[in-house]
């Protein structure tokens, strides 16, 4: 039996985050994973994962993402590689909306700097955008995206440069606490540690049964659409989108490579009984409800598809993060229910996730996402 310091289940981008401050520290840390590292099975992949600051599922994330920004950047300079870019990010939706109010009320609370736009600034400064009339936009300037695989990539590959033990095609059967020791079973082998962090993404239901947190795992589309409209690049300083419509919430990113633009739906989705068992196929429901989208707020996109991809949310019953010691066993530190929104947040994640486990406790302000709110008698 190969023993460790910590073993870390499922090295996707919250647990390769972990796996790369564990060893970071010097411990011996083991990540086992079913996939190979930086796949496309789970839900950290598709080239870019938004990055925002006036948060405004709630305001008590806005530390945390800050100091994300912080560590993002620390591990662009250990690798030499851009990870970030800040492409700014417009925000539409009705001023009472739930979108609007919380940004305004994230960039009030913790000094953010968001410009308001009316529909005319809009139309001026970002021809390609269309608005809702009666909508209003927020420009937040610090806002963009981080390339998704790279930054899982760049984890797993300092976290080996730092000593740490990375091992594939380890489906976890199941795992044991006695308090102070740790064993884990996969179809391969059995490893023993002291402590356990458990980041299993959409498989953190099976991983996490006792906790008895009912997980919803939803199946979401991501869609690339070629353009020639020069306006809505990158490199014309168009930034990425988020608009809530009375329809649903979608997201998107301006043209940065061949592919073109890339859209795709928050809100809605599929539900998955088994993410082994995932239909990958394009959605013809979903392909319409974007496309529709496309036509309304994005026009002259659409009309030629370069490329798709599935990926999974796992939500929470409040649609917040759980991130938090095992409430029976506290040399076990779990990750799960990231809902959809928590790609920008794993690399501070992966720190207070190693300090759960090294210390039971850490001093990022994580205690908003604790288990008690399900567990509770």
């Amino acid at each position: 039996m190969a023993a460790y310091d910590v073993i870390v289940i499922g090295t996707g981008g919250v647990g390769s985050a972990a796996v790369y401050h564990l060893a970071q520290r010097g411990i011996r840390v083991v990540g086992l994973d079913q996939f190979p590292h930086a796949h496309d099975r789970g839900s950290s992949h598709g080239a870019t994962r938004m990055i925002r600051q006036a948060y405004h599922e709630h305001i008590d994330y806005v530390p945390l993402v800050l100091r994300s920004y912080d560590l993002w950047q620390d591990l662009e300079r250990e690798t030499g590689e851009q990870l970030m870019r800040r492409t700014g990010l417009l925000g539409v939706g009705s001023p009472t909306g739930e979108v609007v109010k919380g940004i305004r009320h994230s960039a009030a609370t913790h000094g953010l700097q968001v410009d308001e736009l009316s529909v005319d600034e809009i139309q001026r400064q970002f021809p390609c955008y269309r608005v809702p009339t009666g909508a209003v936009g927020l420009l937040e300037h610090q806002a963009g995206y981080l390339l998704v695989e790279r930054c899982v990539l760049a984890h797993l590959q300092l976290a080996q440069k730092h000593g740490a033990t990375l091992l594939t095609g380890e489906i976890v059967r199941d795992w044991e606490s006695t308090g102070t020791h740790v064993t884990v079973r996969t179809e391969q082998a059995e490893y023993s540690a002291a402590k356990l962090i458990v980041a299993g993404g959409a498989w953190a239901g099976r991983l996490l049964r006792e906790l008895n947190i009912p997980l919803r795992v939803m199946a979401k589309h991501l869609h690339w659409y070629a353009t020639d409209q020069p306006a809505i690049h990158e490199n014309a300083g168009c930034p990425a989108f988020f608009y809530e419509l009375p329809e649903g919430i979608f997201y998107g990113f301006p043209q940065i490579d061949e592919r073109g633009v890339k859209v795709g739906e928050h809100t809605g989705g599929t539900p998955v009984d088994d993410p082994d068992r995932l239909d990958r196929s394009v959605d013809p429901i979903d392909k319409s409800r974007v496309e529709h989208f496309l036509d309304n707020w994005i026009p002259n996109v659409r009309g030629r598809p370069t490329g798709h991809t599935v990926c999974m949310y796992t939500h929470s019953p409040d649609d917040h993060f759980v991130v938090d010691l095992h409430p029976e066993f506290d040399n076990v530190a779990v990750a799960c229910g990231m809902s959809g929104h928590a790609f920008k947040f794993t690399c501070v994640l992966g720190s207070a996730l190693a300090d759960l486990a090294l210390q039971r406790s850490t001093d990022l302000p994580i205690q908003f996402l604790g288990c008690s709110r399900f567990t509770k008698p």
